[in-house]
């Protein structure tokens, strides 16, 4: 499958008729779910090819909402998707993160949606079962009424209901405690930057929480850490250690990713990871460093994203 989007060009005949015209107007919003659902942009990629084959052979004189029988489509197809990697994951090299996106301004504007698609809310919602991730994401995020849910997910609106609650619960309780204003943001980019450029730890140090959680991503490709450190002693002597030992000319640029700012680190001219932030009541609690090179391929140019 082609992680590409999908055009015009892309369908039978390469011209735009009734259905391509539809799929295309929902194209973000179908992205964004399947995203959220998965995890990685390459397979929500993958499920928006699935629906969209699906799409083209429906006769729309059928069809009574278009948007919500695209919705549906597109949930199935990640559904099965997400069980299927579920599997692969268990697998995986290291601790596994979701693909980073380099998101425009529009989509921090809308906080909830960036809260939604934030790596430390993606990673509460790895934590839920796949039926229940989907609920969440479709009542929580998208607010679609129960019934719809209910088609889309293949459960009564009784059952959703009571998935719904359960998996609100479930986030509650392990999503990111308050807001984080944009200059906590910024002290934090500030004093990572400083550390990367010039090796003094000290400002960042001093903003990690006590049982600060680092996880980095390199995918059994780039060297990474292999399980959690926890702890913001452990955290500090780590890069204390790893820091110094990075050859190459290094480069950081500020940039939003899922929504929030970001660190982009780059080695020689080409990106080395990416460096997201989880913020509870003022401190860092969650560091997260992506590596694996097949996880980066996003951050060369915005991704768009819609509810």
């Amino acid at each position: 499958m082609t992680d590409e989007p999908l055009t015009a060009a892309d369908t039978p005949g390469g011209h735009s008729d009734a259905a391509t015209d539809v799929f295309l107007a929902h194209r973000n919003l179908l992205f964004t779910i399947a995203y959220e659902i998965l995890g990685s942009a390459a397979d929500a990629e993958d499920a928006l090819q699935e629906t969209w084959m699906r799409w083209a052979g429906v006769d729309l004189d059928d069809v009574r909402n278009e948007r919500a029988y695209l919705v549906t489509i597109a949930t199935h197809q990640a559904l099965s998707r997400l069980r299927t990697l579920g599997r692969q994951r268990e697998s995986y090299v290291g601790p596994w993160l979701p693909e980073p996106l380099l998101t425009a301004p529009d989509v921090a504007d809308d906080v909830e949606l960036a809260e939604s698609v934030s790596m430390a809310m993606l990673l509460v919602m790895e934590t839920l079962a796949p039926t229940e991730r989907a609920v969440f994401v479709l009542r929580e995020v998208f607010d679609l009424p129960y019934d719809e849910i209910a088609i889309a997910v293949d459960k009564t609106s009784a059952a959703v209901r009571q998935i719904a609650h359960r998996a609100r619960a479930h986030v509650a309780a392990r999503r990111p405690r308050g807001t984080v204003s944009p200059d906590e943001s910024r002290v934090a980019l500030q004093a990572f930057q400083h550390a990367v450029e010039t090796g003094d730890l000290q400002e960042l140090v001093d903003l990690l929480a006590p049982d600060v959680v680092l996880l980095g991503d390199g995918g059994g490709v780039k060297k990474a850490v292999v399980r959690p450190i926890v702890g913001s002693d452990r955290v500090a002597r780590l890069l204390a250690g790893g820091l110094p030992r990075i050859e190459g000319s290094v480069s950081t640029e500020r940039v939003l990713i899922n929504g929030s700012p970001a660190l982009i680190v780059s080695i020689d001219g080409q990106i080395d990871n990416a460096v997201s932030f989880r913020f509870d009541e003022g401190k860092i609690t969650g560091l997260y460093i992506v590596r694996n090179p097949d996880k980066l391929s996003r951050l060369a140019q915005e991704v768009s994203l819609d509810r």
